[in-house]
């Protein structure tokens, strides 16, 4: 094979899709596999559509995802420029080519011409609507005239009907249309702009692709671009065409169900590793049942025979569980570090904690917690002390005698001397043989007292990250308060 070149040739139309983030992902597993050029090109042609920056918005979720590119806007490489805006010569002198082949013509039809087109052939019920090739009669002296006159035009692809156009495809192996059902596309709309069609391949011949892995939602389109290929005489790249991504209904994914954006989910506080491993997984498997990967794995494992070809559910609870498994398997020190960024955009962040403290907050909570945000909203009591407590533990757990069987303990507590985790758990039985309870009787409004909540990490460790004066401090509030 020679040199593998993929590309991934998003559109700035605003931010970047999850199934344009899968996209990217397997062309660049694909390069990464193979020693290949992994290549960014920027697919600006519709100019009603651009989004003032998008492109910047691409480049930095890619590159927060980890998926450098060896070739594009900010990094040429040979085959440039990689932003089709910046290439609009190049169509306008393949166009001409193709018109002077006969394989593409002008067509000056008004947009009223074309709307009363539609509509005649929707009432004729016919399986879809195609231009009538109504402008290819006109002759060299009347498309001068036309064009020397200013006349609005497009250029069209002239499809030849009743003719078989086969591909084959990585994942779909054999794929065969009539081109009876193929429109004359454009190619160069009125504006002088080249419609996705003809850039495309002009730019994936000119830029050596040797792969198109890119959505389903373009197989439609690919005889079409076939067609091209065959007409100005080019060597077609192999392509593949993955699996549409689905809601849980398998209904196709969209906003109107949830997040698509991949810098939603980074907001949320998703790991760049685990989206990346969540997304790999819409579509493509090893072959056994490995569900977590490192970036370094999947470029190992990955393979384009692998791809399934029925539509790849995006299941959020996965991604919950993908996350929480990446998010353990970082060191502790990894951790803090992670903890201390997230306290800055927290109320917490006014007050000052040392890393001794926050380290045994990381080891205390790194098995009940999925996210960095979690070890803040779900123990927030080691940070500050509780303003409420919570409703049905006090009903269930605080009894007329619990205040007084609680001052009991806290006078024992403050009888210690630097308290270790088993100097806590010593004094609570002691009392509790003392004052002839259960331990529950006690350890439950203990629970409350010092954290507001009624779970958590063991009690002990709870008592001992939170220090014995602080201890004190919330046993007493927590008997003055709760009623």
């Amino acid at each position: 094979m020679n040199e593998v070149r993929v590309r991934f040739a998003p559109s700035p139309t605003g931010y970047l899709h999850v199934g344009g983030l899968r996209t990217a992902l397997y062309n660049f597993l694909f390069a990464r596999k193979n020693n290949g050029k992994f290549i960014l090109r920027i697919e600006d042609t519709d100019r009603n559509r651009y989004v003032e920056g998008a492109v910047e918005n691409l480049i930095a979720s890619l590159k927060w995802c980890g998926l450098e590119y060896d070739e594009g806007p900010d990094k040429e490489g040979g085959f440039g420029p990689y932003m089709q805006s910046q290439r609009l010569d190049l169509y306008k002198k393949y166009a001409d080519e193709l018109i002077e082949k006969g394989h593409a013509y002008y067509c000056f039809c008004t947009p009223e011409r074309l709307q009363v087109l539609k509509e005649e052939q929707a009432a004729q019920k016919l399986p879809q609507a195609k231009y009538d090739k109504h402008c290819l009669s006109l002759s060299k002296a009347e498309i001068d005239e036309k064009l020397a006159s200013g006349i609005a035009h497009v250029v069209r692809l002239n499809v030849i009907p009743n003719q078989k156009i086969v591909f084959n495809d990585i994942i779909r192996n054999r794929v065969e249309f009539d081109s009876s059902n193929v429109d004359d596309q454009v190619l160069i709309k009125g504006d002088g702009y080249p419609t996705y069609h003809v850039a495309n391949v002009v730019d994936d011949h000119l830029m050596q692709i040797s792969h198109v892995i890119r959505g389903e939602e373009w197989l439609s389109s690919t005889p079409k671009h076939v067609l091209l290929y065959d007409f100005f005489g080019w060597e077609k790249p192999i392509f593949a065409h993955l699996p549409l991504l689905l809601n849980p209904d398998r209904s196709k994914l969209s906003k109107r169900q949830g997040d698509v954006a991949v810098e939603d989910y980074r907001a949320k506080g998703f790991l760049k590793e685990a989206l990346v491993n969540f997304v790999a997984l819409l579509g493509w498997n090893a072959g056994d049942d490995k569900e977590f990967y490192y970036m370094n794995e999947l470029i190992e494992s990955f393979s384009l025979e692998r791809v399934n070809n029925s539509g790849a559910v995006f299941d959020l609870e996965k991604l919950n569980w993908i996350n929480a498994e990446h998010l353990r398997k970082k060191s502790d020190l990894e951790l803090l570090e992670m903890l201390k960024t997230e306290i800055l955009n927290f109320q917490f962040s006014i007050l000052n904690y040392s890393d001794e403290h926050l380290l045994q907050v990381v080891v205390a909570m790194k098995e009940r917690v999925s996210f960095v945000k979690e070890y803040l909203t779900k123990s927030p009591y080691f940070f500050t002390a509780p303003a409420e407590y919570e409703e049905a533990s006090r009903l269930k757990n605080w009894k007329p005698e619990t205040p007084e069987q609680l001052k009991v303990l806290r006078n024992k507590f403050s009888e210690l001397n630097n308290p270790s985790k088993e100097d806590y758990e010593a004094a609570l039985k002691q009392t509790v043989a003392d004052l002839n309870i259960g331990v529950g009787k006690i350890i439950h409004p203990l629970r409350l007292a010092v954290s507001g909540q009624s779970t958590g990490p063991g009690m002990y460790d709870l008592l001992f990250i939170l220090g014995k004066e602080e201890v004190i401090k919330r046993i007493d509030k927590a008997i003055e308060t709760i009623k």
